[in-house]
């Protein structure tokens, strides 16, 4: 196995990892409605902890891109700590410490477009899942909500959505797009 593919199957996996851990905290959110502030925040901090311990693990497994993993990694570990220091956060002060969050991450997610061995669809869905993210730390900014049933729908589709992202480019694009062309071609003959 090349550098390239070595490294891109192990962002593929760190993505992966972080869609799947995305998507429990946003199904765990909107299973629990009654969530204290205190449980919303210390779950918010341990994924966001956990996402980054699982990217830093990853990137000390690559050559290529390293950087990128570190960064998107380092950025988890810090608002998790911050968060799980300050379990007594207001709700919208943690609305925006996730807002932030959101932002930064797309951008990072953007970056990787470029920084990573990858090219085409797979840029591609590196580039929308940067955009999805960044969109929904906007929102958050924005429209900080009116109530905590309002921050709990925003945080649960942020995450949600964030997730599914990860998990599509975890998947690869170009494996689904070349999967829908054979079907449709195998259909038309």
């Amino acid at each position: 196995m090349d550098t390239n593919t070595h490294t891109l199957s192990r962002v593929r996996w760190s993505i992966g990892i972080n869609g799947a851990l995305s998507v429990a905290f946003g199904v765990m959110v909107l299973a629990w409605p009654g969530i204290s502030l205190y449980a919303l925040t210390i779950l918010f901090g341990a994924y966001a902890l956990a996402s980054g311990i699982v990217g830093l693990v990853h990137a000390a497994s690559v050559k290529e891109g390293r950087g990128w993993m570190a960064l998107s990694s380092v950025l988890g570990i810090g608002v998790g700590i911050a968060v799980l220091v300050w379990p007594s956060i207001s709700a919208l002060s943690l609305l925006y410490v996730i807002g932030a969050y959101a932002i930064a991450m797309g951008v990072i997610l953007v970056g990787g477009a470029f920084w990573l061995p990858v090219d085409g669809v797979d840029s591609s869905m590196f580039i929308l899942a940067g955009l999805v993210s960044t969109l929904f730390g906007i929102v958050m900014f924005v429209k900080p909500g009116d109530g905590a049933l309002v921050l709990l729908g925003l945080i649960a589709a942020f995450s949600l959505v964030t997730g599914v992202s990860q998990l599509i480019v975890a998947i690869g694009g170009r494996r689904m797009v070349d999967h829908d062309l054979r079907h449709m071609s195998g259909a038309a003959v």
